[in-house]
């Protein structure tokens, strides 16, 4: 288990405050299902709140402890029925995560697709403004300020 500094947990706190709860524990505690979802959500995110249902406080406590020894994980905050927890990123998935974005630049397909929507975009606007001079220059049958014969009121 992480041990965090008062100052590192305010912080932590302030982060959580606006995230929803990620897991539900329910009426089978910890199952092996249970902690692999957790697990993969502090993988992704770090930072994630955790609902229980159907226990008392002390439950809790020990529901939070227990959770956190598993998955070498920091307890946040225990606020009701909702356990925040953090850890950080394993190394490998930190190492995958920095590669990407160099691969990406490297590859430039974003920079590529970016452009070529922009460019498709140019040539949409172009042809439309081109086609409203084509039209606005083409002489109606009946003139264009005089009304049509044979159309009344």
């Amino acid at each position: 288990m992480i041990e965090l500094t008062p100052a590192q947990r305010r912080e932590l706190r302030a982060r959580a405050h606006h995230l929803s709860p990620v897991v539900t524990i329910a009426g089978n505690g910890l199952a092996p299902n249970v902690v692999a979802e957790i697990e993969r959500s502090l993988q992704a995110h770090e930072l994630i709140k955790v609902r229980i249902q159907g226990t008392e406080r002390d439950q809790r406590d020990a529901l939070m402890l227990e959770l956190c020894n598993t998955l070498g994980a920091a307890p946040v905050q225990h606020i009701g029925n909702i356990l925040v927890v953090w850890r950080e990123r394993k190394a490998e998935e930190k190492k995958v995560a920095q590669a990407a974005p160099a691969k990406r630049a490297a590859g430039a397909a974003t920079a590529k697709s970016a452009a070529a929507f922009a460019a498709a975009a140019r040539r949409a606007a172009l042809m439309k403004a081109s086609a409203e001079k084509r039209r606005a220059a083409t002489p109606r049958p009946g003139g264009r300020g005089k009304p049509a014969v044979g159309r009344g009121r």
